[in-house]
């Protein structure tokens, strides 16, 4: 729970504060709840009081039972029992939400506008019944005398669905180009459409015709309104019988007498954003009217402010419940806002808890927010000139200071202290200059391993901040992190700059390697030096020859490849032919003296094989040929590699990218896995009934044609 006063109004965001998981256990939540403030502190006003992503609509039932919200994603409604403080259930939907409404006292009939020009309704059980409409819809209103349901969208038709008859009525005709709000008076049922063109078109439902125009586009901009475009009508809403509300655009509220043409009050928010909720509380007479940004509340009767909320997410949609001090908000984030203002009302009685729970958060200490004011001490006033001003009302006392309009303070400050940018200036560049410095002694500072790769981020870091850029976190920050700390003290890391990979990796490492062994030298030199000036000379200096060495290593990027490759290839080459040499070596060495080889095998008394030489090109070929191809046919590729491996058939040398190996069994499916399984079975069970057939030894002449045919 977060306490807050505006204006010396206590304002309770009983959502506020962490969300506990779902998956987790009663143990750890007890446990969190010891440990953490911030859980210790949090109200679960109602049980999963959020949306999976985002709400964007809410309200309350006139029996006061119900919280309807709908959201996404995906598309759903979801329904809250205050009386239980638990969720009753959730449905989920085709399409997003653009409106929707209860029909009925509780939630047995809901209807739904969807964003792809459906109209959906819903009874107790679920879903009933769906219908389209010409065009795409952004508001609707129900008539309750004629059962009639009015939507308004992106066309100059109002269109009338009759929910007795079950079928469109006649549509109405107006003068705009598109509507995007519509409300009806609840005491004499006029009908009210607001136009993208700023304007308020009257309907009367009786006869079906228009009654009156206003051109609330023209009355919101008042002297000191500064508009961008045209305002357009983006909120209405009724109070009592003559009483209206209009939102724009462009972010003001107007007041409106049904008897007159001309706003009463126009309310201006100051933030250029579109209204899209209007309330008004009764009892006090105030006016609860919303952006996307801020929720303000303010006197009907002068427009001075009462208080204000200002959430930290954008807000879509506000819903006051009837008759107490709290109100919902549909916002741009999983969880619904929920604010207890104990001044507008007393807390529903599903919760009269909270009332005893706001006496004893009145001990805890409270943030106050002061609009459009500066906290300045006297010592600021005297720098200022502005002593004479203390005791008049543009100064408020507070606590050691006062408190004094925020125009007025730059206003001062800007006469007081013209060279203020100078000064801004200077000290930017005194910081740019100590951000150098100290760039300069982690040059210094180089690990025992992979030195090179240490200079090059170096190197990168100073190139960033010589073009002005922003730090990247991937190089200049990896020389300090604990994760990489191994590859810098470890010999293990080593980059070994022979090998076949990084040399085809990096075809231009020769050149860039040199240039950092020069930096390596500068590096010592400065390490006896220890010389601010010294060390400002050598960086400078030493910016245009890295420029040059950097374009040339471009230009001559195509010839360092060609090179590369080359000179692997000779390197190959030679090795093959040394290892080809050394093995003709080693078997002339075995196959130069049979004759001693058979005498002393003689002497020995066993028989020792005798050796031949085959030459290459040749193939030895044997009667058991055929017999060992079809054993290695039943072999696995990982088998008859390492044979031919063993045998000298394999030769596998290391290629750029490695030399790999893949060993696969093909994927069988579930037929042919049963009918091999079938099989055994049959086969094991042909086996276990098989008997011998060697007591059946027949004399004489067998049951065949011819003679002992029939012996065994």
């Amino acid at each position: 729970m977060q306490v807050s006063s505006v204006n010396n109004v206590k304002i309770y965001n009983l959502s506020h504060g962490k969300s506990l998981p779902e998956w987790l256990s009663d143990r750890k939540k007890r446990a969190l709840q010891k440990r953490d403030v911030d859980v210790q502190r949090r109200i679960e006003l109602i049980q999963d009081f959020e949306m999976p992503t985002v709400c964007t609509s809410i309200k309350v039932s006139r029996d006061g039972q119900y919280v309807l919200a709908a959201g996404t994603y995906k598309p759903r409604i979801r329904c809250y029992d205050t009386y239980q403080l638990s969720l009753k259930f959730e449905r989920c939907l085709d399409s997003d939400v653009v409106a929707f409404d209860i029909l009925s006292d509780d939630y047995s009939k809901l209807v739904f506008l969807h964003m792809d020009r459906y109209v959906e309704f819903h009874s107790q059980h679920g879903h009933y019944y769906k219908t389209r409409i010409p065009k795409f819809g952004r508001d609707f209103s129900y008539h309750y005398p004629s059962c009639d349901l009015y939507f308004v969208g992106a066309s100059s038709e109002i269109y009338r669905l009759n929910l007795e008859q079950g079928r469109f009525l006649n549509s109405l005709q107006t003068d705009a180009t598109e509507i995007n709000v519509c409300d009806i008076n609840p005491v004499h049922h006029l009908f009210a459409a607001g136009t993208l063109e700023g304007k308020v078109e009257c309907w009367d439902p009786r006869i079906r015709n228009r009654v009156a125009i206003l051109d609330c586009a023209l009355s919101s901009v008042t002297e000191g309104t500064e508009v961008d475009g045209l305002p357009s009508v983006s909120a209405l809403k009724f109070n009592g019988s003559l009483g209206m509300a209009v939102g724009t655009t462009t972010g003001q509220v107007l007041l409106y007498d049904l008897r007159s043409s001309n706003p009463l009050l126009v309310k201006d928010h100051y933030y250029g954003l579109p209204i899209h909720s209007i309330h008004f509380y009764k009892q006090l007479d105030l006016v609860l009217s919303a952006d996307s940004k801020i929720i303000k509340m303010w006197h009907k009767d002068n427009g001075k402010m009462h208080s204000s909320i200002e959430p930290s997410t954008n807000i879509n949609d506000v819903c006051v419940y009837p008759d107490s001090g709290m109100l919902f908000t549909a916002n741009e984030d999983p969880k619904m806002n929920t604010f207890y203002i104990p001044a507008l009302g007393p807390a529903p009685r599903w919760c009269s808890f909270l009332d005893n729970l706001t006496e004893e958060l009145e001990e805890t200490p409270e943030s106050t927010v002061y609009d459009d004011y500066k906290f300045v001490t006297r010592k600021d006033l005297e720098n200022l000139g502005l002593t004479h001003l203390i005791g008049s009302p543009l100064l408020r006392a507070y606590m050691h200071g006062f408190f004094m309009d925020i125009r007025l303070y730059h206003k001062v400050k800007t006469m007081a202290n013209p060279f203020a940018y100078d000064e801004y200036r200077k000290d930017k560049i005194r910081q740019k200059i100590e951000e150098s410095r100290a760039q300069r002694v982690q040059l210094k500072k180089l690990p025992k391993v992979n030195k090179e790769l240490a200079i090059k981020l170096m190197e990168e870091g100073e190139d960033e901040l010589r073009a002005k850029k922003k730090k990247s976190k991937g190089t200049t920050s990896i020389l300090s992190d604990n994760r990489f700390k191994v590859m810098f003290e470890n010999p293990d890391y080593q980059v070994d700059e022979q090998s076949e990979e990084f040399r085809l990796l990096n075809p231009i490492v020769s050149k860039v390697g040199q240039k950092r062994r020069k930096k390596l030298q500068q590096l010592a030199e400065q390490e006896t030096l220890q010389k601010e000036g010294d060390e400002e000379e050598e960086l400078e200096g030493r910016a245009s020859s890295e420029e040059e060495e950097s374009s040339d290593d471009d230009k001559s990027w195509v010839e360092e490849v060609r090179e590369q490759r080359r000179l692997l290839w000779v390197e190959e080459k030679q090795r093959r032919f040394k290892d080809r040499k050394q093995q003709d070596r080693n078997t002339n060495l075995q196959s130069s003296d049979p004759v001693s080889n058979t005498q002393k095998s003689h002497a020995q008394g066993q028989s020792q094989p005798r050796y031949y030489q085959i030459k290459s090109g040749e193939e030895f070929r044997s009667f058991g040929d055929v017999a060992r191809k079809q054993r290695m046919q039943k072999t696995s590729l990982e088998e008859r590699l390492k044979l031919e491996e063993s045998s000298g058939m394999l030769n596998l040398t290391d290629t750029a990218i490695g030399s790999k190996q893949l060993t696969f069994t093909l994927k069988k499916s579930e037929k042919q896995r049963s009918q091999q399984q079938a099989e055994r079975e049959h086969h094991e069970e042909r086996r276990k009934i098989r008997r011998a057939a060697g007591h059946l030894n027949t004399r004489g002449r067998g049951r065949g044609r011819g003679r002992g045919r029939g012996r065994f």
